[in-house]
């Protein structure tokens, strides 16, 4: 069996406020292309969650 991290909705919430990150409204529209091209009404975690990864690989984290 292989050794993977919990699923997001399994793993508690970070103590400290820097760990999340705020979604600017264009960070919020890609999550939405990202869930319309899943044929989603609405982004989910996944979708929200991966703008943000992105976000902070490209230095773009908005600060808090």
């Amino acid at each position: 069996m292989t050794n993977r991290s919990p699923k997001p909705w399994d793993r508690k919430n970070p103590l400290n406020a820097e760990a999340h990150t705020k979604l600017t409204p264009e960070q919020v529209e890609q999550a939405r292309q990202r869930a319309a091209a899943a044929g989603r009404a609405y982004p989910n975690l996944v979708d929200n969650m991966f703008v943000a990864a992105q976000a902070r690989k490209q230095g773009k984290r908005k600060p808090s």
